[in-house]
């Protein structure tokens, strides 16, 4: 069994991301993004993003809409939808992230936004293909 007290490990983790669980149909991810930072407008084809939030604030940015974000609010991006989320406060934006089917690479580790898109670039942040 799994088990984790999803609020705290995201609070404690100072990396940009990092792959907590990889299953065959579905991943966890806790994500940190700095003061004045941004996850990088994207989109996933063929995988459902639900991200929710633990502190700071920010704003979601989803299929060309604007909102507002903050610690306790959920927001779920479609297979294929334009996201991003920035960062709006002075304190990181922590997040967890369930991608479904997975995204990235099984037990990934980005300490930053441009190593998770170096790692992407090279192809070394592939999810698991079984």
């Amino acid at each position: 069994m799994e088990h984790f007290t999803i609020a705290t490990v995201a609070e404690k983790s100072p990396d940009f991301r990092r792959v907590l669980w990889t299953g065959e149909h579905t991943q966890l991810v806790i994500m940190t993004i700095p003061a004045g930072g941004e996850i990088g407008e994207e989109v996933h084809e063929g995988i459902d993003q639900i991200l929710t939030f633990v502190s700071g604030v920010g704003e979601a940015q989803v299929a060309g809409e604007k909102k507002k974000v903050a610690a306790g609010d959920l927001v779920v991006v479609p297979s294929g939808t334009k996201h991003n989320f920035v960062n709006t406060g002075p304190n990181p934006l922590v997040l967890y992230t369930v991608y479904g089917p997975p995204e990235h690479a099984d037990q990934a580790v980005h300490r930053t936004k441009e190593e998770a898109d170096a790692a992407e670039a090279a192809g070394e942040d592939e999810p698991p293909t079984e």
